[in-house]
C-alpha cells in the first residue's frame, strides 16, 4: 500500500482548498505544487511546479458556486499535467457541475453534462471519481472509468450520532420529489424505516408547488433526503407538506449543499430543524445566516477510494 501511494501525487484547484488539505493529511502526502494565477486580461495562468513524469495524478476540483471559472481552471490544469507526461490523471470531482442538464427536456437545449464529460476526457482525464451524481446515466457519458461514490453511509452515521432517538416505528424518510426516490430509499433502508414521496411541480427555477403526497407521516419524525439542494425551495415546500400531513420533527439531508441566493434565510425560517450536508461544496459566508446546517466531511471516503484505486482494490468494498 505504501509503495502504491508513493507513486501518486494529489493536486488541487482553487475551488475547495480545505477539502484538499484534509485529504492530503489523511493520505499522508503533500499537495502537489502548482502556481495558479491570471493574466492582466483575466485569462487563467497555470504552471505545475514539480515533475509529474510517469506519476499517477489525482486532481481535486468541485464545480460549484463559480462553476465556469472552476471548470476552465480544471481543464487547463489537466492539459498542463498531460503535457508534462503524467502517467494517469484522475479527476476527483466531489460535485459534478452541470449535472442537472443531463437530457433534452425542451427543444433546442444542450446536454451540458455530456459536454463536460467530453471536454474532461479531451483535456487529459483518464478517470473520474465523483459522489452522488444527480443522474446515474451520466456515468455512461464517459469512455473512461467512473468511480461513483455514495454519501449516504457517511451522512447516515452523522445523523444517527446527533439524533440517536430516530426510532424505526416513529420515523419516515421522505423523498422531496420523484427524482430523489432511489436515494431516499437508500436512507430508508439504512435506517430501517418507511419511505414516503412528495410529488412536486416546478413553477419556475425557484418556486415549487406540491401536488400530491404518497405515504404516511402522521405522528412521525421525518427525514427529507435528496442528492442536492440549490435554493432550498424543494426542501422547504416538502417540509410544509409533511407538517400538513401530521409530521412531528422534520429534518433534512442532502449530499450537495449548493444553497445559493436566499436559501440560508429560507432554511432558517422553515420547519426544518436541522439540515445535514456533506462538504462536497465548501461552506462560505453565503450560509452565515443559518444555524441549522450541519457539515459532514467526505474527505475520509474520497481518501479511501484513492487508496483502493492505487492498490487495485474494489471501490464497491467501501459500501459493503
Amino acid at each position: 500500500m505504501q509503495e502504491a501511494e508513493s507513486r501518486f501525487i494529489l493536486f488541487s484547484g482553487s475551488s475547495h482548498p480545505e477539502l484538499a488539505q484534509e485529504m492530503a493529511l489523511l493520505l499522508g502526502v503533500q499537495l502537489g505544487k502548482v502556481k495558479l494565477g491570471q493574466f492582466p486580461d483575466g485569462e487563467l495562468s497555470i504552471q505545475i511546479l514539480e515533475s509529474v513524469r510517469g506519476r499517477d495524478v489525482f486532481v481535486l476540483q468541485t464545480i460549484a458556486l463559480d462553476p465556469n471559472n472552476y471548470l476552465m481552471e480544471l481543464l487547463i490544469l489537466l492539459d498542463a499535467l498531460k503535457r508534462a507526461s503524467a502517467r494517469s490523471i484522475a479527476v476527483v470531482m466531489p460535485y459534478y457541475g452541470y449535472c442537472r442538464q443531463d437530457r433534452k427536456e425542451q427543444s433546442r437545449v444542450p446536454i451540458a453534462a455530456k459536454l463536460v464529460a467530453n471536454v474532461l476526457v479531451n483535456a487529459g482525464a483518464t478517470r473520474l471519481l465523483t459522489i452522488d451524481l444527480h443522474a446515474g446515466q451520466i456515468q455512461g457519458f464517459f469512455d473512461i472509468p467512473v468511480d461513483h461514490l455514495h454519501g449516504q453511509p457517511v451522512l447516515t452515521a452523522a445523523i444517527r450520532k446527533e439524533v440517536p432517538d430516530l426510532a424505526r416505528e416513529t420515523c419516515a424518510v421522505v423523498a422531496p420529489d420523484v427524482g430523489s426516490v432511489k436515494l431516499a430509499g437508500s436512507y430508508a433502508k439504512a435506517l430501517g424505516v418507511d419511505l414516503a414521496i412528495v410529488d412536486k411541480r416546478r413553477i419556475h427555477e425557484s418556486l415549487v408547488e406540491v401536488t400530491n403526497f404518497i405515504g404516511d407521516v402522521k405522528g412521525k419524525d421525518v427525514l427529507l433526503a435528496d442528492d442536492m439542494s440549490s435554493t432550498a425551495g424543494t426542501l422547504v415546500s416538502a417540509a410544509k407538506a409533511c407538517r400538513e400531513k401530521g409530521a412531528k420533527r422534520i429534518f433534512a439531508v442532502v449530499t450537495h449543499g449548493v444553497l445559493v441566493g436566499p436559501s440560508a434565510a429560507l432554511i432558517e425560517d422553515s420547519l426544518i430543524e436541522a439540515l445535514w450536508v456533506s462538504n462536497t461544496i465548501p461552506r462560505t459566508p453565503r450560509l452565515s445566516g443559518t444555524t441549522k446546517v450541519r457539515y459532514v466531511s467526505v474527505a475520509p471516503l474520497i481518501s479511501q477510494a484513492i487508496r483502493c484505486i492505487q492498490s487495485s482494490e474494489s471501490i464497491s468494498s467501501l459500501f459493503e
